[in-house]
């Protein structure tokens, strides 16, 4: 489906995220991806097989310890 190159990664690679957005509505708070999936903006995604992913957003800024 993805005519990218190099080809982006399918909707059952770990990395499914990492494929360009070929429609991107930020207003409505979604992207779909070139390989079918839907990412919501909370981190969640809807696989082309109707498969839901939990949003898996990371931890917030006051976990993060920066050197000084």
């Amino acid at each position: 489906m993805c005519k990218h190159q190099p080809p982006c990664p399918t909707a059952d690679s770990a990395d499914r995220e990492a494929a360009q957005p070929v429609a991107h509505h930020p207003e409505q708070g979604w992207s779909l991806l070139c390989n079918g999936v839907l990412l919501f903006e909370d981190t969640g995604e809807l696989l082309p097989d109707g498969q839901i992913i939990a949003p898996h957003r990371p931890l917030g800024t006051h976990h993060i310890t920066t050197a000084a």
